[in-house]
């Protein structure tokens, strides 16, 4: 099976593409090296320095990759990550993660692609709310451009499984972190604060730091990337992963059951067609919706204490005004996940953390 990864330089696309490469997938790399760094390029891949959002009409190039290539999935993690950057510039958050991803779409669609995996969301995509963790039946009501974008390509997939067939899988993350994450951006707290600290200076934490977020280490929301190739959304008996038995029920024609309605595609298979108020169902119109995260939330300012212990800093922490667009409390219900796909979180916080400071010290000892 070859796979096109957009992103493929950057910080969670890199460790996807060296665990695609491992299990023995051919690997393909789209990445224009604006976030990315070509030393996180796996040597086994193909790299193609490129933007996918193409601007200029007369520019082939993204469709030359797919003409030449021939990709069977896409596995898209270029994106503009920043919710702070798209509060101020929504227009380029808009270009980037809803033009960019069109175009890989229609390219997908030209050149007969099987699957597409999409990075999206579970930390800025759904309502503040009380009710934690959230689990994918949480209404989706973003307050930021990014978490606009992100819910937007969502519903283009929608539309592209329904017109042209193209099934897709959608991961919402939590706040991935661990090693390669940049440290100087405005995304990504874990590694900005242990950037700072290990160079002796304060960081900044943004508001009281009461607010809480749901961490997931980078090898774990990879693993979930790897299993998704395995799962087949058009034939459910042929998949590798056992669904639920309520998807396998044999059904003739179209049934009302629990809310869904069920009927056969094309080749005879049954399949979930379409749900009329829920998605219970978790495979939605072909589309499978997962949460990755731990279930666990933590404080910025838990955070903070953690790995001022693990660094062993005499840091202290400075607060400056809350951001705009951010929510207060986030946390993700991955039962779904860990059902269909059997995936589950193997690092939690206080291992991750020590893992992650142990790669930053290596990198500012070179």
């Amino acid at each position: 099976m070859k796979v096109l990864v957009t992103g493929g330089a950057g910080f969670i696309g890199s460790h996807i593409v060296d665990l695609y490469i491992k299990n023995g997938y051919e690997v393909i790399i789209i990445d224009d090296l604006s976030t990315g760094k070509a030393e996180y390029v796996n040597p086994k891949a193909k790299f193609y320095k490129l933007d996918i959002n193409e601007l200029n009409l007369n520019d082939n190039k993204l469709e030359d990759v797919f003409k030449d290539e021939k990709p069977d999935v896409i596995n898209h993690h270029a994106a503009q990550i920043s919710v702070s950057e798209s509060v101020k510039d929504p227009v380029f958050d808009a270009n980037v993660n809803i033009l960019g991803t069109l175009n890989l779409l229609e390219n997908c669609v030209k050149y007969n692609v099987k699957k597409f995996i999409f990075a999206s969301t579970g930390g800025a995509i759904y309502e503040e709310t009380e009710k934690i963790p959230a689990d994918e039946n949480h209404p989706t009501r973003p307050l930021s451009p990014y978490g606009v974008s992100k819910l937007a390509i969502e519903n283009y997939l929608y539309f592209y499984k329904k017109v042209h067939n193209l099934d897709s899988i959608i991961f919402r993350y939590s706040n991935v972190y661990g090693p390669r994450q940049d440290p100087y951006g405005e995304a990504g707290v874990v590694a900005i604060f242990i950037n700072k600290m290990l160079k002796g200076e304060n960081p900044i934490i943004y508001g009281d730091g009461n607010q809480t977020r749901d961490f997931v280490y980078i090898s774990d929301a990879a693993q979930s990337n790897l299993l998704a190739l395995k799962i087949s959304l058009e034939n459910e008996n042929k998949s590798n992963i056992n669904l639920k038995d309520e998807f396998k029920n044999k059904i003739k024609g179209d049934v009302v059951s629990k809310g869904r309605i069920e009927s056969k595609n094309k080749k005879g298979n049954n399949r979930i067609e379409k749900d009329k108020n829920t998605n219970n169902g978790t495979i939605i119109n072909d589309i499978a919706i997962f949460n990755i995260g731990t279930g666990i939330e933590t404080s910025v300012n838990e955070i903070f204490c953690k790995l001022k212990k693990i660094t062993k800093t005499n840091v202290k922490e400075i607060h400056g005004p809350p951001k705009l667009g951010e929510l207060r409390r986030s946390c993700l219900n991955c039962n779904k996940a860990k059902k269909i796909l059997c995936w589950e979180p193997e690092v939690y916080i206080d291992q991750g953390l020590k893992l992650t400071v142990n790669y930053f010290k290596k990198q500012l000892s070179h």
